[in-house]
C-alpha cells in the first residue's frame, strides 16, 4: 500500500525483476519482495527502454563483476540493442574506458553466440577480429570506449562493473 502511495505521489518509476519489485528514485533502488531488502544506492542509474543499468562506478575483475551483480540479485550488463550499448559508454571515467558485459566463453561454450545463461545473443557489436576464437580457455567480454565488444584472456583486468535489471 505504501509503495503504491509513493509511486503515485512521488512520481517514482517502478518495475519488476524476477520475484522482486523495485522502486527507483534519485540514486536509490528499493527492492520489495516477500523478504526485506534495504535500499541500494548506486552512483549511476540509467533507464533504456524497459531495462535499467546500475553501477557504483567501481572497477574490478570479471569474476568480481559477476559476484557484485549476483549478490544484489542482478545480472552483469548485456546490451540488447544499439541504444543500450551506447548507454554503457556513458559510465566511463577518464582512466579506463572498458566495462565487463555478460558474455564469456566458459559459459557460452567457446562460440560467443550465447550469453552466460545460455540464451542466444540477439544483438552483438564485435570489434574488428572479434570475437577472438583463438582463446580456447576462459575469455571474458568487455565493451570498449568505441562501444565495440572485445574478448580478452585477461579476465583479471580492472574494468567497470555495470549491472542490469
Amino acid at each position: 500500500m505504501l509503495s503504491n502511495i509513493c509511486i503515485m505521489m512521488c512520481g517514482v518509476m517502478s518495475f519488476s525483476h524476477k520475484s522482486a519489485v523495485a522502486l527507483y528514485f534519485n540514486k536509490y533502488i528499493l527492492l520489495l519482495a516477500p523478504f526485506f531488502f534495504p535500499a541500494i544506492n548506486f552512483d549511476f542509474v540509467r533507464k533504456v527502454g524497459q531495462k535499467y543499468f546500475v553501477s557504483n562506478k567501481e572497477r574490478g575483475s570479471f569474476s568480481k563483476a559477476e559476484d557484485f551483480c549476483s549478490q544484489r540479485g542482478l545480472e552483469l550488463a548485456l546490451p540488447q540493442n544499439e541504444e543500450e550499448n551506447s548507454m554503457l559508454t556513458q559510465l566511463y571515467g577518464e582512466d579506463d574506458k572498458r566495462a565487463w558485459i555478460g558474455i564469456n566463453n566458459k559459459k557460452a561454450e567457446g562460440d560467443f553466440k550465447f550469453d552466460m545463461k545460455k540464451r542466444p545473443l540477439t544483438f552483438t557489436k564485435w570489434g574488428q577480429g572479434q570475437p577472438d576464437r583463438s582463446i580456447q580457455e576462459t575469455g571474458c567480454t568487455m565493451v570498449t570506449e568505441n562501444a565495440v565488444w572485445q574478448v580478452t584472456r585477461e579476465c583479471s583486468l580492472y574494468a567497470y562493473i555495470i549491472c542490469q535489471l
